[in-house]
C-alpha cells in the first residue's frame, strides 16, 4: 500500500457499530497523588512521547464506495492542544463530581475527521490530588495493547528526566487522493500478498496435516458460533441505550481475589466473574426480577495477541461467552459454576481457536459485508453484557513525577447493552469501572454497592471454605485414639 495503513477487519467493525450510534471508543480515569502539573508542562511531556506512538497522529480515510476498509493516513492539521483538555471541578472535588465528569465525557462521540483520541486534565480534586480521563476509540486499541501506551505516557520511577521530542520534528504524510485510495484498495483486494502468504505456507503441508487442521478448525468454528447464537435472557440492562452515560468505580485488593482462587482453586478472572454474578443477582431481586435458576451470559473479550505482538496497536481479541449464575444466592456455588465452565472452555480449547479462525476469516469479507454484519451484531440478544479484565502493571507508574494512585477503565455500550463491566488491574489493586446508560440505570451507584458486598461475600465464603478444609484435613490426619488398658 502507497497510502497508509489498513484496518483489519475487526477494527473496522467498530468503526461501522459506530456509524450505527454507538461510543466506540474505550477509555480510563487516572488519580494521582501530588500538584497539579500546568497544562504546558503535561502537554510538552505528552508531545516528547508522540514520537513513540506515531498512530496518534493518524486519522482515518475512508475508501470511496466501500471498496475497501478505511486507512490511517497522517493529519497534517494535527493540533495537540485539540487532543488534550482542561477542566477544573469546583473546589474542592469530590469523587461524584468525578464521575459525572466522566459519565458526559464518555457519551461523547471523537470527531472522526481528526485522530481519534481525547485527554482531559482535571484539577481541583480532593485531597490535593488530579486525574487525567482519556479515551481512544476501539479501533486505535484493544485492552492489552492499551497497557502498552500507558507505559509510554507513564514511567515506572518518579525522578526521570522531562524528555525531549526527537531531532527531526514530524512532518505529516501528503494527503492520498480518493482515486489514490482507491487504485490502493483495488489492488489490495486482487494480490493480497499476506494471503497468497498463508496459502503457499498450506500448500507445504501434507494433505492428511491439512485435512485435519481445516476439520479441527471448523469443529472450533461451529462451538463458538453455537455458544454466541443462542438468544441471553432478557433482562431489565438488555434494553436501547440513550446517548447519555453514568459511570462509576469500585476498588478491591488483588491479594483478595488471589486469596479467593487459592481458597477455591481457579483464577483471578473466575473471581471476577463470579464477583460480577453476585452483584447482578442482589441488584435484579432489589428490582423485582426473578432470578431463580436465572443465568446470564456474559461476553469476555480475550487478547489472542501473540507474545510478539505486544506493543502493537489494533485489535487482536475473540469473544468467550462465559455464564453468570445470578440465581444462586451462595457466592461460593456461583465461584464454583463460573470456575468449572470456563475450565472446560479452555480445557477444550474450542471456543479460543474459533475465534482466532472467525478473526481471520473476518478479512475475507468485502467491507459492505462486514458493515452490515456489524450492524447486525449490534441487534441481536446473545450476551447480556461485556465483563473485561485487563492485566496492568503491578508496580507504581509516575506522570511528571506524582504517582498514579488509582486506574479504572471503561467498555463502550453497544445495543441491547445498557451495562458494561470493564476490570483492571494495577498496583496490587482491580479497578472495577461501571458504565451505564443514563436513564436506564438511575441506580447504578446501586449497582456499586452491591459488587462491594459481593466481593466481601466471596472473601469470607472462601475463607470459611479454606477453614472447613483444614479441620477435615486436621481430622484425617489425627492418629488414632490408645485403646484403654
Amino acid at each position: 500500500m502507497t497510502t497508509g495503513t489498513r484496518l483489519s477487519a475487526l477494527d473496522a467493525s467498530f468503526v461501522h457499530l459506530e456509524k450505527a450510534g454507538a461510543r466506540m471508543h474505550v477509555a480510563s480515569v487516572t488519580i494521582f497523588d501530588g500538584p497539579t502539573p500546568a497544562y504546558d508542562e503535561l502537554r510538552e511531556h505528552i508531545e516528547s512521547r508522540l514520537h513513540l506512538v506515531p498512530r496518534f497522529r493518524q486519522r482515518l480515510a475512508e475508501v470511496p464506495f466501500e471498496q475497501g476498509r478505511p486507512v490511517w493516513i497522517d493529519d497534517p492539521h494535527f493540533n495537540l492542544r485539540y487532543h488534550l483538555r482542561h477542566a477544573g471541578l469546583p473546589a474542592p472535588g469530590s469523587e461524584e463530581q468525578l464521575k459525572n465528569l466522566a459519565g458526559r465525557l464518555f457519551a461523547q462521540s471523537l470527531d472522526r475527521t481528526k485522530p481519534l483520541w481525547e485527554m482531559w486534565l482535571v484539577t481541583n480534586l480532593f485531597d490535593e490530588r488530579f486525574a487525567l480521563i482519556a479515551k481512544s476509540h476501539q479501533a486505535l486499541v484493544d485492552g492489552i495493547s492499551a497497557v502498552d501506551i500507558t507505559t509510554v505516557l507513564f514511567d515506572a520511577e518518579p525522578d526521570v528526566a522531562p524528555g525531549s521530542p526527537p531531532e527531526r520534528a514530524w512532518a505529516a504524510r501528503p494527503l492520498p487522493s480518493k482515486a489514490q485510495l482507491l487504485s490502493d484498495a483495488l489492488i489490495e483486494r486482487a494480490t493480497r500478498p499476506g494471503e497468497l502468504a498463508r496459502t503457499a505456507r498450506a500448500l507445504v503441508r501434507t494433505p492428511r496435516q491439512f485435512l485435519n487442521e481445516t476439520r479441527d478448525r471448523l469443529q472450533a468454528m461451529g462451538a463458538l458460533t453455537f455458544a454466541g447464537l443462542s438468544p441471553a435472557p432478557p433482562t431489565p440492562l438488555n434494553v436501547k441505550p440513550g446517548p447519555h452515560r453514568r459511570y462509576t468505580w469500585v476498588d478491591a485488593e488483588l491479594a483478595e481475589l488471589q486469596a479467593i482462587k487459592t481458597s477455591l482453586s481457579g483464577t483471578v478472572n473466575d473471581a471476577v466473574l463470579a464477583i460480577v454474578a453476585g452483584a447482578l443477582g442482589r441488584f435484579l431481586r432489589h428490582r423485582g426480577v426473578d432470578t431463580e435458576d436465572l443465568v446470564l451470559r456474559a461476553l469476555v473479550p480475550v487478547s489472542i495477541r501473540a507474545d510478539s505482538g505486544q506493543g502493537a496497536l489494533g485489535n487482536e481479541v475473540a469473544p468467550i461467552w462465559a455464564s453468570l449464575p445470578v440465581g444462586l444466592e451462595d457466592p461460593v456455588a456461583q465461584y464454583t459454576v463460573v470456575r468449572d465452565e470456563l475450565a472446560q472452555s479452555w480445557q477444550n480449547s474450542s471456543q479460543a481457536v474459533g475465534a482466532r479462525t472467525l478473526t481471520e476469516l473476518a478479512d475475507f469479507a468485502p467491507p459492505t459485508i462486514m458493515s452490515q454484519a456489524a450492524r447486525l451484531q449490534q441487534r441481536q440478544r446473545s450476551f447480556n453484557l461485556v465483563v473485561t479484565n485487563v492485566p496492568g502493571p503491578q508496580f507504581p507508574l509516575y506522570l511528571l513525577g506524582r504517582r498514579l494512585r488509582s486506574l479504572y477503565p471503561v467498555f463502550p455500550l453497544t445495543a441491547n447493552h445498557a451495562l458494561g463491566v470493564a476490570v483492571m488491574s494495577y498496583d496490587g489493586r482491580l479497578g472495577f469501572g461501571l458504565l451505564g446508560d443514563y436513564d436506564t440505570l438511575p441506580d447504578l451507584d446501586l449497582l456499586a454497592a452491591q459488587l462491594r458486598d459481593s466481593i466481601d461475600a466471596l472473601v469470607d465464603g472462601a475463607s470459611a471454605y479454606d477453614r472447613r478444609a483444614r479441620r477435615r484435613a486436621k481430622v484425617r490426619n489425627k492418629p488414632p485414639a490408645s485403646s484403654p488398658a
